[in-house]
């Protein structure tokens, strides 16, 4: 359930702002939001997962305040982020 070495080593290379960033709100962003869709493919064979169903709900309430913290910050670094990661329409 969780995303692998590579996939989130490519994550960070593709979403980071600068050479060795690792915890910029875009990274942590697409970090979030690949561990998501991850559980979201879990959740439709095994329905009955409540305990991971929690930890979704947890990294989606994360995943929105590092959002709002973007937009407050750069409402246009937020509107490239969510159009690159397809989160919003």
């Amino acid at each position: 359930m969780s995303i692998t070495v590579e996939e989130k080593s490519r994550l960070i290379k593709e979403f980071a702002t600068h050479d060795g960033d690792t915890g910029s709100p875009e990274v942590q962003v697409a970090i979030l939001t690949s561990r998501i869709t991850t559980l979201t493919e879990h959740f439709k064979t095994h329905k009955k997962d409540n305990h991971s169903r929690r930890g979704l709900l947890a990294m989606v309430a994360q995943r929105r305040k590092l959002l709002d913290y973007v937009k407050g910050k750069d409402e246009a670094r937020y509107r490239s982020l969510i159009s690159k990661l397809g989160i919003r329409r």
